[in-house]
């Protein structure tokens, strides 16, 4: 009898698991898969290759330091690889669906469509996803992974960019990548 609870024990436990593990796409795993796609641009910049100016507040280097690591992923649209732009980008729409990401913002510049989603509470935020997409020049995915950070500090925080200097070329490689993608 106690090995049949053992049995039964071990079978709700594996059945539990099996279930929790949905197999929905998520953007990590999105993020892996086609780092090293030859329509991607891939980079990671961790938050220690930032240093901040003297100009910055207490503020920002307090909110710099709930920051860990940045992932973009961007893709260059051409003209030889429009269908796959499509493709790419329903699978990116179908995974910001997901109700994993909640939705912080919505935005259009110019003529990009900008989505702000997030993982954590709202108080304690861990994964920010930054999704700008553009018909004409592709889309562009970063993922802001940190600690316990606060939207409301994060947004105050991009006003002190300005003040920011980076130390090697990654963020230099940052920078080539959102000029390519503005058209610049």
């Amino acid at each position: 009898m106690k090995r049949i609870n053992i049995y039964l024990a071990s079978a709700i436990v594996i059945v539990s698991l099996l279930l929790s593990c949905k197999g929905e796409p998520s953007m990590q795993k999105y993020y892996v898969e086609h780092q090293d796609n030859d329509n991607f641009i891939s980079l990671d910049l961790p938050a220690s290759m930032v240093s901040l100016g003297d100009n910055v507040s207490v503020e920002t280097k307090e909110t710099m330091q709930s920051i860990k690591k940045l992932n973009v992923l961007a893709f260059k649209l051409n003209d030889n690889n429009k269908e796959d732009y499509l493709s790419e980008l329903k699978k990116v729409k179908l995974i910001l669906k997901s109700d994993t990401y909640r939705e912080l913002i919505r935005v259009k510049h110019k003529k990009a469509n900008i989505i702000v989603k997030f993982l954590g509470d709202e108080d304690a935020v861990n994964e920010f996803i930054v999704f700008a997409s553009d018909n004409s020049k592709g889309f562009a995915l970063a993922r802001v992974l940190g600690d316990h950070m606060q939207p409301e500090k994060i947004i105050k925080m991009t006003k002190d960019l300005q003040n920011m200097n980076a130390d090697g070329k990654a963020l230099s490689q940052f920078k080539e990548l959102i000029e390519g993608f503005e058209g610049k």
